[in-house]
């Protein structure tokens, strides 16, 4: 059904992708901005069918797994994560790496919906310590695209690479102009 709603705003919306998504890399970070909406579920799941990358998966606190809803965002491609369990969030999704042949995920660097002074750093550190390239993806409200960067892989300069992605996220208007990064641009 969410996949339904998805392509009608898209075809509906105008969208289109602008940039080559590394189809050969089996497995990568993707990190989706800026998040200002749940709009941005819909062009998540539009853009995720045209890329064919439909076996791209989210994280969520293993709670909203249960029941019901739960299997539903298992079916769609949800990976819960236990907040409480020994292994903490990152190394819980570093297993997930090396445990699979192919395993792509999608995360936010704000962690919200809300505007943001200073981005999340798991989804970096995920990476970084299962040493999976990192793939910006913006979605652009204002141009209706989806913009595709270049895969890069975390250096030991995590400031520099912080720098790259809010170098790119912060030219790309949100659903909510006001929450999106590019008030993050004159900081950096």
């Amino acid at each position: 059904m969410i996949q339904f709603f998805s392509d009608l705003y898209w075809k509906f919306q105008g969208w289109k992708i602008v940039g080559t998504y590394p189809s050969e890399l089996k497995k990568m970070m993707i990190v989706i901005a800026p998040h200002t909406s749940w709009v941005d579920i819909l062009i998540g799941f539009a853009a995720r069918k045209r890329l064919k990358i439909n076996h791209a998966k989210f994280l969520g606190k293993k709670e909203i797994f249960e029941g019901f809803f739960g299997k539903w965002l298992l079916k769609l491609g949800g990976v819960p994560v236990d907040r409480h369990a020994k292994l903490g969030a990152v190394e819980q999704v570093v297993q997930y790496y090396n445990n699979n042949e192919e395993f792509i995920i999608g995360m936010s660097p704000e962690g919200t919906r809300k505007r943001i002074d200073k981005l999340k750093t798991g989804f970096y550190y995920m990476a970084k310590n299962a040493n999976v390239p990192i793939l910006l993806l913006g979605f652009d409200f204002k141009n209706k695209e989806v913009l595709i960067a270049e895969p890069f892989y975390a250096t030991d300069n995590e400031e520099e690479d912080f720098n790259k992605i809010i170098a790119f996220f912060s030219t790309i208007e949100g659903y909510n102009p006001e929450k999106d990064m590019r008030h993050l641009a004159k900081k950096s």
